[in-house]
């Protein structure tokens, strides 16, 4: 699926200049992996296919958004626009 947008500042950099300085070092392996991911899957059905990711959407005033998990409380959290086969509003946060 194609990116959209990202919400991230540091998140948006390493996504188009492959500069990492806006994450810390200990995630951008999987970051990197989890992108990667978003990029290549044809449906959101694919979300669940890595259990560690702990792939899941969100409820109340954040239906409709997707969230992964990076570590313990950081998430990269997305919404899917269907009909484009788009991601929109990728972010890398501690909604926790």
């Amino acid at each position: 699926m194609e990116i959209r947008n990202v919400v991230h500042r540091g998140l948006r950099r390493f996504i188009e200049r492959d500069d990492a300085s806006g994450l810390p070092p200990s995630v951008v392996e999987k970051v990197r992996n989890i992108v990667t991911f978003l990029r290549e899957m044809g449906d959101a059905s694919e979300l669940r296919d890595i259990p560690s990711w702990k792939a899941h959407q969100l409820s109340s005033d954040r239906k409709g958004t997707w969230s992964l998990a990076v570590t313990r409380n950081w998430r990269i959290t997305f919404k899917i626009d269907r009909n484009k086969g788009e991601i929109l509003d990728l972010d890398y946060e501690d909604y926790h």
